[in-house]
C-alpha cells in the first residue's frame, strides 16, 4: 500500500536478528509499509541515512526510523543525537523501540528529540500488536513531512 500516494519507506535500526525478523513479519502482514531497510548497527544506519558509501548511494529517504538503543559500534543514543543535529535528517520521525526499562534512557531520548519511546513487549503476541499499531498510527493517522 502507499501513504499519500507514494511508497512507504522504513529504516529499522536493530541488532537483534530475531526482533528484526519479527518486526518485518508483523509489518508484512499490515497494509501500509512498502519497503523496510534493516541496519544492524548505528554506523550502518548513519551511512545509509547520509548515503555515504557506494552501497547506499541511492538509499531512499525513510518516512520513519525505528531505533533500538542497545546497538553495537554506535549506540542508539548517538544515532538519535546525530540525526536530530543534522539539518537534512532532523525532520525524519524517530521512534525508539527498546527493551530498556531505565528511566534515564527514557529521559535521554526525549531530551535528544525522539518522537516517541515504546518499550518492546515481552510476549510475541504483544510485540506483533505493538508493531501493527505503530504502522496504523504513523501511516494511518499522522501526517508526515515530505521526504
Amino acid at each position: 500500500m502507499r501513504y499519500s500516494g507514494r511508497a512507504v519507506e522504513l529504516l529499522l535500526v536493530e541488532d537483534n536478528p530475531a526482533d528484526a525478523r519479527l518486526i518485518q513479519q508483523a509489518l508484512a502482514q499490515g497494509t501500509v509499509v512498502s519497503h523496510i531497510t534493516v541496519a544492524p548497527d548505528g554506523v550502518e544506519a548513519m551511512q545509509f541515512l547520509r548515503r555515504e558509501t557506494p552501497r547506499f548511494a541511492r538509499a531512499p529517504r525513510p518516512d520513519l526510523i525505528l531505533l533500538d538503543l542497545g546497538l553495537p559500534r554506535m549506540s542508539g543514543r548517538e544515532v538519535l543525537e546525530e540525526i536530530k543535529s543534522d539539518a537534512d535528517l532532523r525532520r525524519i520521525p524517530v521512534m525508539v523501540l527498546s527493551g530498556s526499562q531505565a528511566a534515564d534512557d527514557l529521559q535521554c531520548v526525549y531530551n535528544l528529540h525522539a518522537n516517541c519511546y515504546v518499550r518492546k513487549p515481552a510476549s510475541m503476541a504483544q510485540f506483533v500488536e505493538v508493531v501493527r499499531s505503530i504502522e496504523q498510527f504513523w501511516f494511518g493517522i499522522v501526517t508526515l513531512p515530505a521526504r
